[in-house]
Protein backbone atom coordinates (compact mmCIF):
# COMPACT_ATOMS: atom_id res chain seq x y z
CA UNK A 1 0.00 0.00 0.00
CA UNK A 2 2.83 2.10 0.96
CA UNK A 3 4.33 1.64 -2.43
CA UNK A 4 2.03 2.14 -4.21
CA UNK A 5 1.10 5.58 -2.70
CA UNK A 6 5.14 6.39 -3.27
CA UNK A 7 4.53 5.18 -7.02
CA UNK A 8 0.98 6.94 -7.33
CA UNK A 9 3.08 10.42 -5.78
CA UNK A 10 5.81 10.49 -8.13
CA UNK A 11 3.55 10.18 -10.64
CA UNK A 12 1.74 12.98 -9.88
CA UNK A 13 4.81 15.28 -9.90
CA UNK A 14 6.21 14.68 -12.84
CA UNK A 15 2.91 14.93 -14.23
CA UNK A 16 2.35 18.17 -12.54
CA UNK A 17 5.89 19.16 -13.90
CA UNK A 18 5.74 18.54 -18.01
CA UNK A 19 3.30 20.88 -18.83
CA UNK A 20 5.08 23.09 -17.09
CA UNK A 21 8.31 22.34 -19.29
CA UNK A 22 6.26 23.00 -21.97
CA UNK A 23 4.85 26.44 -21.02
CA UNK A 24 8.62 27.41 -21.12
CA UNK A 25 8.31 26.28 -24.68
CA UNK A 26 11.32 23.93 -23.62
CA UNK A 27 9.38 20.99 -24.80
CA UNK A 28 11.01 18.86 -26.57
CA UNK A 29 10.27 15.57 -28.39
CA UNK A 30 12.04 12.79 -30.70
CA UNK A 31 11.36 13.57 -34.50
CA UNK A 32 11.28 10.05 -36.26
CA UNK A 33 14.18 10.10 -39.22
CA UNK A 34 13.25 6.89 -41.67
CA UNK A 35 16.00 6.08 -43.83
CA UNK A 36 16.51 3.14 -46.76
CA UNK A 37 17.14 0.14 -45.78
CA UNK A 38 20.47 -1.16 -45.52
CA UNK A 39 21.83 -3.24 -48.64
CA UNK A 40 22.97 -6.71 -49.39
CA UNK A 41 19.95 -8.09 -47.32
CA UNK A 42 21.25 -6.44 -43.47
CA UNK A 43 18.13 -4.53 -42.34
CA UNK A 44 17.16 -3.44 -39.10
CA UNK A 45 14.72 -6.15 -38.77
CA UNK A 46 16.08 -8.78 -36.22
CA UNK A 47 15.40 -11.43 -38.36
CA UNK A 48 17.65 -9.99 -40.71
CA UNK A 49 20.73 -9.66 -38.59
CA UNK A 50 23.12 -12.78 -38.84
CA UNK A 51 24.54 -14.22 -36.03
CA UNK A 52 28.52 -13.06 -35.05
CA UNK A 53 27.94 -10.42 -37.64
CA UNK A 54 27.82 -6.72 -35.72
CA UNK A 55 30.82 -5.51 -38.48
CA UNK A 56 28.85 -6.37 -41.32
CA UNK A 57 25.89 -4.77 -39.99
CA UNK A 58 28.60 -1.33 -39.49
CA UNK A 59 29.99 -1.90 -42.76
CA UNK A 60 26.55 -2.13 -44.33
CA UNK A 61 25.25 1.00 -42.55
CA UNK A 62 28.12 3.40 -43.19
CA UNK A 63 28.56 2.50 -46.90
CA UNK A 64 24.90 3.21 -46.97
CA UNK A 65 24.58 6.27 -44.74
CA UNK A 66 28.15 7.26 -43.49
CA UNK A 67 28.11 8.86 -40.29
CA UNK A 68 24.32 9.68 -40.39
CA UNK A 69 23.21 12.81 -38.83
CA UNK A 70 25.08 14.04 -35.79
CA UNK A 71 24.51 16.69 -33.78
CA UNK A 72 21.59 17.03 -31.11
CA UNK A 73 19.12 14.41 -31.98
CA UNK A 74 16.52 16.90 -30.98
CA UNK A 75 17.57 18.84 -33.60
CA UNK A 76 18.68 16.27 -36.11
CA UNK A 77 16.38 13.78 -35.56
CA UNK A 78 16.18 9.91 -34.84
CA UNK A 79 16.77 7.20 -37.37
CA UNK A 80 15.20 3.86 -37.26
CA UNK A 81 18.45 2.08 -36.48
CA UNK A 82 18.40 4.57 -32.98
CA UNK A 83 14.24 3.48 -32.44
CA UNK A 84 15.36 -0.21 -32.66
CA UNK A 85 17.93 -0.35 -30.51
CA UNK A 86 15.97 2.09 -27.99
CA UNK A 87 12.73 -0.37 -28.13
CA UNK A 88 15.33 -4.03 -27.64
CA UNK A 89 16.61 -1.94 -24.46
CA UNK A 90 13.55 -1.16 -23.12
CA UNK A 91 12.40 -4.76 -23.67
CA UNK A 92 15.38 -5.75 -21.78
CA UNK A 93 14.95 -4.10 -19.29
CA UNK A 94 11.13 -4.80 -19.06
CA UNK A 95 10.04 -0.73 -19.08
CA UNK A 96 8.40 1.01 -21.68
CA UNK A 97 10.63 3.13 -23.24
CA UNK A 98 14.23 4.00 -23.53
CA UNK A 99 16.45 6.76 -24.23
CA UNK A 100 19.86 6.47 -25.65
CA UNK A 101 22.52 8.80 -24.36
CA UNK A 102 26.17 9.43 -25.71
CA UNK A 103 27.60 7.77 -23.00
CA UNK A 104 26.71 5.77 -19.69
CA UNK A 105 28.73 8.51 -17.80
CA UNK A 106 26.03 11.26 -19.71
CA UNK A 107 23.00 8.83 -19.11
CA UNK A 108 23.39 9.26 -15.48
CA UNK A 109 23.73 12.85 -15.41
CA UNK A 110 21.11 13.74 -17.20
CA UNK A 111 18.78 11.54 -15.06
CA UNK A 112 20.11 13.21 -11.91
CA UNK A 113 19.70 16.53 -13.22
CA UNK A 114 16.54 15.92 -14.52
CA UNK A 115 15.59 15.20 -11.18
CA UNK A 116 16.27 18.12 -9.23
CA UNK A 117 14.63 20.10 -12.01
CA UNK A 118 11.53 18.52 -10.51
CA UNK A 119 11.89 20.68 -7.41
CA UNK A 120 12.72 23.33 -9.80
CA UNK A 121 9.42 23.84 -11.86
CA UNK A 122 6.56 22.74 -8.48
CA UNK A 123 8.31 25.57 -6.58
CA UNK A 124 6.15 28.96 -7.27
CA UNK A 125 8.94 30.92 -7.36
CA UNK A 126 11.12 28.62 -9.02
CA UNK A 127 13.66 28.75 -6.26
CA UNK A 128 12.52 25.96 -3.81
CA UNK A 129 12.51 26.58 -0.10
CA UNK A 130 14.10 23.23 1.84
CA UNK A 131 10.74 21.44 2.53
CA UNK A 132 10.31 21.69 -1.41
CA UNK A 133 13.67 20.02 -2.57
CA UNK A 134 13.90 16.53 -3.20
CA UNK A 135 16.04 14.34 -1.02
CA UNK A 136 18.60 12.01 -3.22
CA UNK A 137 19.83 9.06 -1.01
CA UNK A 138 23.13 7.82 -2.55
CA UNK A 139 25.61 4.81 -1.89
CA UNK A 140 28.52 6.20 -0.69
CA UNK A 141 30.48 4.25 -3.51
CA UNK A 142 28.20 5.03 -6.52
CA UNK A 143 29.53 5.71 -9.93
CA UNK A 144 31.24 9.40 -10.63
CA UNK A 145 28.63 10.07 -13.18
CA UNK A 146 25.85 9.63 -10.01
CA UNK A 147 28.11 11.65 -7.91
CA UNK A 148 28.85 14.79 -10.20
CA UNK A 149 25.42 14.66 -11.73
CA UNK A 150 23.69 14.70 -8.14
CA UNK A 151 26.61 17.63 -6.91
CA UNK A 152 25.44 19.77 -10.09
CA UNK A 153 21.62 19.15 -9.28
CA UNK A 154 22.57 20.43 -5.84
CA UNK A 155 23.77 23.64 -7.17
CA UNK A 156 20.65 24.62 -9.21
CA UNK A 157 19.12 23.93 -5.68
CA UNK A 158 16.98 21.21 -6.41
CA UNK A 159 17.73 18.68 -4.74
CA UNK A 160 19.59 17.75 -0.76
CA UNK A 161 21.75 15.04 -0.83
CA UNK A 162 22.34 11.74 1.56
CA UNK A 163 25.10 9.38 1.26
CA UNK A 164 24.35 6.29 2.87
CA UNK A 165 26.63 3.88 3.81
CA UNK A 166 28.12 1.31 1.04
CA UNK A 167 25.78 -1.44 0.77
CA UNK A 168 23.70 -0.46 3.73
CA UNK A 169 20.13 -1.14 3.77
CA UNK A 170 19.91 -0.68 7.58
CA UNK A 171 21.37 2.96 7.50
CA UNK A 172 19.36 3.80 4.31
CA UNK A 173 16.38 2.63 6.75
CA UNK A 174 17.38 5.12 9.33
CA UNK A 175 18.24 7.65 6.92
CA UNK A 176 14.80 7.74 5.17
CA UNK A 177 12.69 7.46 8.87
CA UNK A 178 14.56 10.56 10.11
CA UNK A 179 14.03 12.84 6.64
CA UNK A 180 11.17 15.17 6.81
CA UNK A 181 11.64 15.92 2.60
CA UNK A 182 8.03 14.38 0.99
CA UNK A 183 9.96 13.87 -2.45
CA UNK A 184 12.50 11.04 -1.89
CA UNK A 185 14.76 9.27 -4.27
CA UNK A 186 17.07 6.30 -4.29
CA UNK A 187 20.10 5.82 -6.40
CA UNK A 188 22.74 3.29 -6.51
CA UNK A 189 25.08 1.15 -8.52
CA UNK A 190 23.35 -2.63 -9.24
CA UNK A 191 27.22 -3.84 -9.56
CA UNK A 192 29.74 -1.54 -8.19
CA UNK A 193 33.26 -1.67 -10.46
CA UNK A 194 35.94 -1.24 -8.19
CA UNK A 195 34.87 -3.75 -5.81
CA UNK A 196 32.88 -6.46 -7.67
CA UNK A 197 29.90 -6.01 -4.93
CA UNK A 198 25.98 -6.24 -5.82
CA UNK A 199 23.83 -3.60 -4.02
CA UNK A 200 21.14 -5.11 -1.75
CA UNK A 201 18.25 -5.30 -4.68
CA UNK A 202 15.57 -7.28 -2.34
CA UNK A 203 16.36 -4.95 0.85
CA UNK A 204 15.96 -1.96 -1.46
CA UNK A 205 12.61 -3.29 -2.71
CA UNK A 206 11.32 -3.40 0.14
CA UNK A 207 12.22 -0.28 1.66
CA UNK A 208 10.95 0.98 -1.52
CA UNK A 209 7.63 -0.48 -0.26
CA UNK A 210 8.13 1.13 3.45
CA UNK A 211 9.23 4.67 2.40
CA UNK A 212 7.53 5.35 -1.33
CA UNK A 213 10.40 6.47 -2.61
CA UNK A 214 11.46 6.38 -6.57
CA UNK A 215 14.31 3.77 -6.88
CA UNK A 216 17.07 4.24 -9.81
CA UNK A 217 19.43 1.72 -10.32
CA UNK A 218 22.48 1.82 -12.93
CA UNK A 219 22.99 -1.65 -14.15
CA UNK A 220 25.79 -0.54 -16.04
CA UNK A 221 27.76 -3.85 -15.39
CA UNK A 222 25.16 -5.91 -14.79
CA UNK A 223 23.36 -5.28 -18.08
CA UNK A 224 23.64 -8.25 -20.33
CA UNK A 225 25.66 -10.15 -17.92
CA UNK A 226 23.06 -10.81 -15.05
CA UNK A 227 19.69 -12.63 -15.49
CA UNK A 228 17.99 -15.24 -17.55
CA UNK A 229 17.85 -13.32 -20.52
CA UNK A 230 20.70 -10.92 -19.73
CA UNK A 231 18.34 -8.07 -18.36
CA UNK A 232 20.88 -7.45 -15.63
CA UNK A 233 20.76 -7.43 -11.46
CA UNK A 234 17.26 -6.22 -11.23
CA UNK A 235 16.45 -9.76 -13.22
CA UNK A 236 19.14 -11.78 -11.54
CA UNK A 237 16.92 -10.84 -8.41
CA UNK A 238 13.26 -10.75 -9.66
CA UNK A 239 13.10 -6.99 -8.87
CA UNK A 240 13.07 -5.42 -12.21
CA UNK A 241 8.93 -3.80 -11.57
CA UNK A 242 10.62 -2.54 -8.40
CA UNK A 243 13.38 -0.28 -10.66
CA UNK A 244 11.51 2.94 -11.64
CA UNK A 245 14.28 4.33 -13.68
CA UNK A 246 17.19 1.78 -14.97
CA UNK A 247 20.42 3.30 -16.11
CA UNK A 248 23.05 1.43 -18.59
CA UNK A 249 26.24 1.44 -20.78
CA UNK A 250 26.56 -0.32 -23.90
CA UNK A 251 30.34 -0.27 -23.52
CA UNK A 252 30.50 -3.20 -21.40
CA UNK A 253 28.34 -6.41 -21.78
CA UNK A 254 26.96 -4.74 -25.41
CA UNK A 255 31.15 -4.04 -26.55
CA UNK A 256 30.15 -1.28 -27.61
CA UNK A 257 29.85 2.61 -26.76
CA UNK A 258 26.89 4.93 -25.39
CA UNK A 259 24.27 4.79 -22.95
CA UNK A 260 20.70 4.27 -22.07
CA UNK A 261 17.93 5.36 -19.98
CA UNK A 262 14.96 2.71 -19.54
CA UNK A 263 12.13 4.24 -17.77
CA UNK A 264 8.10 5.16 -18.17
CA UNK A 265 7.01 7.10 -21.24
CA UNK A 266 6.71 10.14 -19.07
CA UNK A 267 10.05 10.02 -17.64
CA UNK A 268 11.19 9.59 -21.39
CA UNK A 269 9.55 12.84 -21.98
CA UNK A 270 11.11 14.70 -18.83
CA UNK A 271 14.57 13.82 -19.55
CA UNK A 272 14.95 14.35 -23.00
CA UNK A 273 13.11 17.78 -22.46
CA UNK A 274 15.50 18.75 -18.75
CA UNK A 275 18.82 16.60 -18.96
CA UNK A 276 20.95 18.45 -21.07
CA UNK A 277 23.51 16.22 -20.79
CA UNK A 278 21.22 14.49 -23.53
CA UNK A 279 19.76 17.08 -25.39
CA UNK A 280 23.41 18.71 -26.21
CA UNK A 281 25.60 15.85 -26.88
CA UNK A 282 25.53 14.19 -30.58
CA UNK A 283 23.01 10.97 -31.23
CA UNK A 284 25.06 8.11 -31.96
CA UNK A 285 26.40 7.64 -35.43
CA UNK A 286 24.04 5.14 -37.45
CA UNK A 287 26.31 2.55 -38.17
CA UNK A 288 27.09 2.27 -34.53
CA UNK A 289 23.60 1.91 -33.51
CA UNK A 290 23.06 -0.66 -36.24
CA UNK A 291 26.01 -2.37 -34.73
CA UNK A 292 24.58 -1.94 -31.46
CA UNK A 293 21.33 -3.51 -32.21
CA UNK A 294 23.00 -6.33 -33.96
CA UNK A 295 24.94 -6.94 -30.31
CA UNK A 296 21.49 -6.90 -28.54
CA UNK A 297 19.95 -9.18 -30.77
CA UNK A 298 23.17 -11.75 -30.94
CA UNK A 299 22.98 -11.20 -26.53
CA UNK A 300 19.69 -12.28 -26.31
CA UNK A 301 19.53 -14.94 -29.36
CA UNK A 302 23.05 -16.79 -28.00
CA UNK A 303 22.23 -16.94 -24.25
CA UNK A 304 25.79 -19.39 -24.01
CA UNK A 305 28.05 -16.20 -24.21
CA UNK A 306 26.30 -15.06 -20.51
CA UNK A 307 26.68 -18.36 -19.62
CA UNK A 308 30.24 -19.01 -20.71
CA UNK A 309 31.24 -15.69 -18.63
CA UNK A 310 29.53 -17.27 -15.46
CA UNK A 311 31.84 -20.44 -16.37
CA UNK A 312 34.96 -18.63 -16.08
CA UNK A 313 33.98 -17.05 -12.57
CA UNK A 314 33.61 -20.50 -11.27
CA UNK A 315 36.74 -21.55 -13.04
CA UNK A 316 38.72 -18.56 -12.10
CA UNK A 317 37.17 -19.29 -8.05
CA UNK A 318 38.05 -22.48 -8.23
CA UNK A 319 41.70 -22.02 -9.68
CA UNK A 320 42.56 -19.28 -7.08
CA UNK A 321 40.10 -19.80 -4.01
CA UNK A 322 39.15 -16.48 -4.35
CA UNK A 323 35.14 -15.77 -3.82
CA UNK A 324 33.41 -14.54 -7.13
CA UNK A 325 30.32 -12.79 -6.82
CA UNK A 326 30.30 -11.42 -10.53
CA UNK A 327 32.64 -10.25 -13.29
CA UNK A 328 34.38 -7.94 -11.64
CA UNK A 329 36.88 -9.14 -9.04
CA UNK A 330 39.23 -6.97 -7.35
CA UNK A 331 42.64 -8.04 -6.09
CA UNK A 332 44.39 -5.66 -3.86
CA UNK A 333 47.98 -5.57 -4.69
CA UNK A 334 49.43 -2.77 -2.30
CA UNK A 335 51.61 0.59 -4.19
CA UNK A 336 50.72 1.83 -6.94
CA UNK A 337 54.38 0.62 -8.40
CA UNK A 338 53.41 -2.77 -7.49
CA UNK A 339 50.32 -2.68 -9.02
CA UNK A 340 51.76 -1.59 -12.41
CA UNK A 341 54.44 -4.06 -12.67
CA UNK A 342 52.09 -6.91 -11.91
CA UNK A 343 50.33 -5.74 -14.84
CA UNK A 344 53.18 -5.77 -16.60
CA UNK A 345 54.13 -9.28 -16.11
CA UNK A 346 50.60 -10.48 -16.89
CA UNK A 347 50.62 -8.93 -20.29
CA UNK A 348 53.78 -10.54 -21.41
CA UNK A 349 52.34 -13.82 -20.27
CA UNK A 350 49.03 -13.63 -21.99
CA UNK A 351 46.60 -12.29 -19.70
CA UNK A 352 44.95 -8.63 -20.05
CA UNK A 353 43.75 -7.57 -16.26
CA UNK A 354 43.51 -3.79 -15.98
CA UNK A 355 45.08 -2.45 -12.98
CA UNK A 356 43.40 0.66 -10.92
CA UNK A 357 44.52 2.99 -8.39
CA UNK A 358 43.74 6.85 -7.44
CA UNK A 359 41.74 8.98 -8.77
CA UNK A 360 39.85 6.36 -10.10
CA UNK A 361 39.08 4.21 -6.62
CA UNK A 362 38.24 7.61 -4.74
CA UNK A 363 34.59 8.27 -5.42
CA UNK A 364 33.28 10.96 -2.81
CA UNK A 365 36.63 12.25 -1.95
Amino acid sequence: MEMEIGKRSWDLWIEEALPKVESLNMFFALRPMRLPTVKQGHEVEEEAIPNEDEYKIFQGAAAEHGTGPRGSPIACGYTDYHIALETGLAQLKKKEVCLLCPTGFSANMAVMVSIGNIALLLSATGKPAKEEKIAVFSDSLNHASIVDGLQLAKQHGGVEIFIYKHCDPIHLDKLLTSCKLEKKVVVTDSLFSMDGDIAPMVELAKLRKKHGFLLVVDDAHGSFVFGKNGGGVPEEFNCEDDVDICIGTLSKGAASLGGFIACSKIWKQFIQSRGRAFLFSAAHPVPLAAATYASLVVARKESWRRLEVWKRMREFQALTGIPVTSQIIAVIIGSKEKTWNLNRELLTSGFYVVPFGPPIATIWR
